[in-house]
C-alpha cells in the first residue's frame, strides 16, 4: 500500500536538508564591525571606553578560543556599532581550533593532589611537577581560593598546565623533548603616569572618587599616609591631596592602577608628603622628602573600619561587670566578622580563650614590643602559637567571645611588659634611605616634587571640579 506524504513536510525535510549540507547559510546575517566606543557617554566610566564588544574569556587568559560574547543592550546608539564586512564565518577560519582543557577553580583547602584527584589523575603525574626548577613551582604546593588550574591531557597524561600568578606571571608546565619543562609567561607592560588632585568637601572616598581615583588608589593613599594621618580623627573640610601614580596597560588595555609614585596631603594646614623609592636590591618603600622612611614598626590602628567604643583608661567601670577595673587597652568597635590586621611584624606567643577576653591572639614584636588583640570571633587559617606574621597580615576577626556586649576587638599595646595607650605611644620607625642612595633618592624626589607642581598648576588653572589628568 502506497503511503501519502504531505507537501508541507516535502518542503520542511527539503529545508532541512539544506542547512545541513550549507552550513554557512543557516549561520549568515548581517555582519558587524566593532568601533571605539564614544567617550562622553556618561553611563561608562572613562577608562572602559576601549572597545565596543569584547569576549567573555577566563580569568587566567591564555589560548582558549572565546565562549561567550558579552551581550550589551542598545548596541547601536550607545556602544557604536555599525555594518560591514567581517561575517562570523570569516572570523570562526581565522581562529585556531580550540584545544581541550580542564579547568580547575582552587576551592578553599584544595591542594595539588585533590586537584589531579578531581582530574582522574595520580601521583604519578603531579609530583613530579614539583621537582622543576622554577621560581614559581612552590605556588603548586600553596594554591589559594580562588586560584584557576588549567590542565590539558594526552590521554592519562599530562601535557600542559598553566597557574596564573597574577595579572603579569602565568606558571606554564608542558611536556617538551626531555620531558616536563616549566617556563614563567611574563605580560609586556606599559606604564604610564597618571594624576588626581582633590579637596575634601564631605569624605574621603567621595572626594576621591570625584578626582577620578579608583577604589584601589583611594586605598591606597589611605595605607601609604596613614602613619602620619589619622583619617579617622583629623580630616577637615578643605584638606587637599595631590597624586602621582602609575596605570598599567597590556596591549593597550587598562589592566588597573599601579603604584603610588608620590602624594602630597595637606592636613589643617600640615603638609605630609611620601615618595616612592626602589633600593639597589628592588625593594621598594615610601620616604619623607629628608629620606625618613614613613612606615612605621607598627600600625597605629589594627582595623581598617571602626569606631573607639572606649579609651585606654586604667579607672573605667567595667560596662559588664560594673566595677572599677583598669582598661588597659584601646576598644575598637565594628561589624561582626570585621578582619584584624597585625600591627607589626612578630611571632604568635598565644593563640586561644582567655577568660573575660575570650578568643585571643598575642603576638611578640622582638624583645621589646608586644600586641594583643581579644574578643575575636574566630582565628585566621593558619593562626596559632609559633607561626611568624607581617605587618598588616589579617590574624582574625571582630567578635564578642569572652565578656563583652557587642562585637568589637580589644588592642592592647605593651612596651618591656608595660601596657601603653595604643594611641599615644610612640612608635618607632623603619630603617631610612640607605646613606649610599641618598643622592640617588633625591634626585628622585625632587623630580617628583616639580611633577606634582607642575601638574597641580595646571589642574588649578584649566579645572574648578576635581578630576584626574593622563
Amino acid at each position: 500500500m502506497g503511503v501519502h506524504i504531505p507537501v508541507a513536510v516535502v518542503i520542511a525535510g527539503a529545508a532541512l536538508i539544506a542547512l545541513v549540507t550549507r552550513p554557512g547559510d543557516a549561520y549568515r546575517h548581517e555582519p558587524v564591525e566593532l568601533t571605539p566606543l564614544r567617550a562622553d557617554i556618561g553611563i561608562l566610566p572613562a577608562d572602559a571606553a576601549d572597545f565596543a564588544l569584547r569576549w567573555d574569556t577566563p580569568a587566567s587568559g591564555g589560548d582558549d578560543a572565546p565562549d561567550t560574547p558579552i551581550v550589551m543592550t542598545d548596541p547601536v546608539g550607545a556602544y557604536g556599532l555599525r555594518a560591514a564586512s567581517v561575517t562570523p564565518a570569516d572570523v570562526a577560519d581565522a581562529s585556531p581550533p580550540a584545544e581541550q582543557w580542564d579547568v580547575i577553580e582552587v576551592e578553599r583547602g584544595q591542594t595539588l593532589s585533590g586537584a589531579f584527584d578531581q582530574l582522574g589523575l595520580g601521583p604519578s603525574q603531579w609530583l613530579p611537577l614539583l621537582q622543576l626548577d622554577n621560581d614559581e613551582i612552590g605556588r603548586l604546593e600553596r594554591l589559594r581560593e580562588g586560584d584557576v588550574l588549567k590542565v590539558r591531557r594526552d590521554g592519562e597524561r599530562l601535557a600542559e598546565l598553566r597557574l596564573k600568578i597574577d595579572e603579569f606571571k602565568t606558571l606554564q608546565i608542558e611536556q617538551g623533548p626531555d620531558g616536563l619543562e616549566a617556563t614563567t609567561l611574563t605580560a609586556d607592560i606599559e606604564r604610564r603616569q597618571a594624576f588626581a588632585y582633590g579637596t575634601i568637601d564631605s569624605s574621603l572616598f567621595l572626594s576621591g572618587k570625584a578626582a577620578g581615583m579608583s577604589d584601589r588608589l583611594i586605598m591606597s593613599m589611605v595605607q601609604v599616609l596613614a602613619y602620619d594621618v589619622d583619617f579617622a580623627y583629623d580630616l577637615r573640610e578643605g584638606d587637599r591631596f595631590s597624586v602621582l601614580y602609575e596605570e598599567l596597560y597590556r596591549d593597550g588595555e587598562k589592566l588597573r592602577d599601579g603604584d603610588i609614585l608620590a602624594v602630597e596631603f595637606i592636613n589643617r594646614d600640615r603638609t605630609v608628603q611620601a615618595f616612592r623609592f626602589e633600593d639597589d636590591k628592588g625593594r621598594a618603600s615610601y620616604y619623607r622628602p629628608d629620606g625618613e622612611a614613613v612606615k612605621t614598626a607598627f600600625l597605629r590602628n589594627p582595623l581598617n573600619v571602626f569606631r573607639i567604643s572606649s579609651h585606654f583608661n586604667l579607672n573605667r567601670r567595667h560596662p559588664v561587670l560594673n566595677t572599677i577595673r583598669a582598661h588597659r587597652g584601646t576598644d575598637y568597635a565594628a561589624p561582626h566578622g570585621t578582619p584584624i590586621r597585625s600591627t607589626g611584624d612578630g611571632k604568635v606567643v598565644f593563640a586561644g580563650h582567655q577568660g573575660g577576653f575570650g578568643r585571643v591572639v598575642i603576638i611578640r614584636h622582638g624583645g621589646t614590643y608586644q600586641t594583643k588583640y581579644a574578643h575575636m570571633s574566630r582565628f585566621r587559617s593558619g593562626i596559632r602559637t609559633g607561626a611568624h606574621v607581617r605587618q598588616g597580615q589579617v590574624i582574625g576577626y571582630v567578635g564578642s567571645s569572652g565578656l563583652a556586649t557587642g562585637p568589637h576587638l580589644h588592642f592592647e599595646f605593651l612596651v618591656n611588659g608595660v601596657h601603653r595607650d595604643p594611641l599615644k605611644v610612640p612608635l618607632p620607625r623603619s630603617e631610612p634611605v640607605p646613606k649610599a642612595q641618598m643622592a640617588a633618592f633625591k634626585a628622585q624626589t625632587e623630580a617628583y616634587i616639580a611633577r606634582l607642581e607642575s601638574l597641580r598648576e595646571t589642574f588649578t588653572a584649566d579645572a574648578s571640579d576635581s578630576t584626574a589628568i593622563r
